[in-house]
């Protein structure tokens, strides 16, 4: 987040603010937007077109950006963990076998043991495996972005009228489908995201009109959470379970056969052949069809355990220095965010992480009216839920803006139900309120031309764009365009920084145009060089700036001692 911009952003909502309540007399009625609101509200209430037109504006929007955003490279672990997945699913297979030299190739956030395969669920893998299909893994990236967005839009139907919950999922994708970083990296975001929305959507429309065709969406949003983010997508449905039990059995409940037939036996059987697909692939992955493949990183590398309450690790076998180096910074942070401070601190920072990705200085002022709108009927159960959820989320050892993604639509819900409220306000037969909130919505959109126009311009120096690790991608393209296949063995300085790895691979090594390999010393490397003895070598300092690559003459590898022993055995 580049806070000059939020400073810019300070600064419009500022003047805007003085400007409005000092010249009164002066405040703007918006009479040339009356023609786009007509045109707006007439879209609103065709609802099914609405959730169309916002999913594809999504897609066409970000699509057309290409030329300024670039398509992404993976930068963090977890987006080459991710992609390894989706490689492997999109060449049709559920994981890999552990390769003869796993050792060269360990990495963060994947096993390599008893398989090779990403430490995530299987949920985000399977959509970039989808964009591979269609021609690269970021075209799954922009349609779950999309689906997203449509699906917000949706569940917003279900708590605000038709036009509120248009303009809910447009702010939304203002925020999260252009210039965020859900749509800008392979990390995820936008899956749990969708999931979230079909359960939250689903469960007003449960309780005022049962429904098998919203049980089933309910239990497919069950369905992707738990392959996606599954902490947190129980934190954000096990309220929502509660509340819809205590429905079933309380005064106003339906009829048992209604409950049973039209919630219940839906949702269960939808779960049920879920779980069993979980299991499944479980157990490929990791030999039990109750043990994720998180559990087996963990065991094999963790020192930080999930959450805050928990015991530290205790220190595994290391291969690897720059992986040791990894956990142990983990495990230090994981220390201090135990204390009192430490615990206060995270509280700060969960919340300043919420304010930067979901609110930013315009939409803060349409918490003005929060204590309107926390007195709405319609808020008394996305307040339990989000406080239920929040708290849910206090004690995880990490801290990312998607792990908020289960409780997307219900965080816009709750800004729009607040701008609701401040809508209202007046001041001497004047809508202040109004005044206000349509000054928010044109600062939400200035600022976002603002930052896209800053992009190409580089008006704040050296352009970051498109986001990823730009110096591996290129050496990557440069050697993919070599004659024959390509060894990298990757050399880190004393002093490099773990949190920008090199070292990743496609799902099958073996057939790759381009292996990277850590460095292992002169004697290891001859093993891993003995066995890809029909590649091109090359030693990269990643470290340097620029990074160095160079080649590896042919006289320079040697065979191993075993090797060389059996030469000699022939010779004789």
């Amino acid at each position: 987040m580049n806070w000059s911009l939020i400073i810019i952003e300070s600064d419009m909502v500022l003047v805007a603010m003085i400007w409005i309540l000092l010249f009164r007399r002066n405040k703007p009625t918006f009479t040339s937007l009356r023609p786009l609101e007509q045109r707006f509200r007439r879209l609103a209430r065709k609802k099914n077109l609405s959730i169309l037109t916002v999913g594809l504006l999504s897609l066409c929007i970000r699509t057309a950006l290409i030329p300024v955003l670039g398509i992404p490279q993976p930068a963090v672990h977890d987006e080459f963990s991710y992609l390894l997945a989706g490689d492997t699913f999109a060449h049709g297979r559920l994981t890999n076998p552990s390769h003869p030299m796993w050792v060269h190739f360990e990495s963060f956030h994947i096993i390599q043991q008893p398989t090779y395969m990403s430490m995530y669920p299987p949920a985000q893998g399977l959509v970039l495996a989808f964009g591979q299909i269609l021609g690269h893994p970021w075209i799954g990236v922009l349609l779950s972005t999309g689906a997203m967005c449509a699906a917000i839009c949706w569940a917003l139907q279900g708590w605000l009228p038709p036009g509120w919950a248009l303009l809910g999922a447009l702010l939304a994708w203002l925020r999260l489908g252009i210039l965020s970083y859900w749509i800008n990296s392979y990390w995820g975001g936008s899956v749990p995201a969708l999931g979230g929305a079909l359960v939250f959507g689903a469960f007003p429309r449960l309780m005022r009109r049962p429904s098998v065709s919203n049980a089933i969406v309910m239990a497919v949003g069950l369905s992707i959470l738990a392959n996606s983010r599954p902490y947190e997508g129980l934190a954000f449905s096990l309220p929502i379970a509660i509340i819809l039990l205590l429905w079933m059995a309380g005064k106003g409940r339906p009829p048992v056969a209604v409950s049973l037939g039209r919630v219940v036996l839906p949702i269960a059987l939808v779960l049920l052949t879920a779980g069993l697909c979980m299991g499944y692939y479980n157990h490929q992955v990791t030999g039990s069809p109750f043990t994720m493949s998180y559990q087996v990183n963990q065991r094999t590398y963790g020192r930080a355990p999930l959450f805050l309450w928990q015991q530290p690790h205790p220190e595994p076998v290391y291969h690897h220095a720059v992986m040791r180096d990894f956990y142990s910074k983990y495990l230090r942070d994981f220390q201090n965010e135990r204390t009192v401070a430490g615990l206060w601190n995270r509280a700060l920072e969960l919340a300043l992480l919420f304010w930067l990705v979901f609110l930013g200085p315009a939409l803060s002022i349409s918490l003005l009216a929060f204590p309107y709108a926390r007195r709405d009927h319609r808020m008394r159960y996305p307040l339990r839920i989000g406080i239920f959820f929040a708290l849910a989320l206090w004690p995880e050892t990490w801290m990312q803006a998607h792990y908020f993604a289960p409780a997307v639509a219900l965080i816009f819900a709750g800004i729009l139900q607040c701008m609701r409220h401040l809508a209202r306000w007046r001041w001497r037969q004047l809508y202040l309120g109004g005044v206000v909130l349509r000054t928010i919505l044109i600062i939400c959109v200035v600022m976002t031309l603002f930052r896209l126009i800053a992009i190409p311009t580089k008006l704040w120096g050296k352009s970051a764009w498109p986001p990823g690790i730009l110096n591996r991608a290129n050496i990557l393209r440069e050697l993919a365009v070599l004659p024959g296949k390509q060894l990298v063995i990757v050399h880190y300085d004393d002093n490099h920084d773990s949190a920008n790895e090199w070292v990743y691979n496609s799902a099958d090594i073996d057939h790759s145009k381009v292996v990277w390999a850590r460095d292992m010393g002169a004697a290891a490397n001859q093993e891993l060089l003995q066995y890809f003895n029909h590649r091109q070598v090359w030693t990269l300092h990643p470290d340097q700036s620029p990074p160095r690559l160079d080649l590896v003459p042919a006289n320079e590898i040697r065979p191993t001692a075993i090797e060389q022993k059996k030469q000699a055995l022939r010779k004789h």
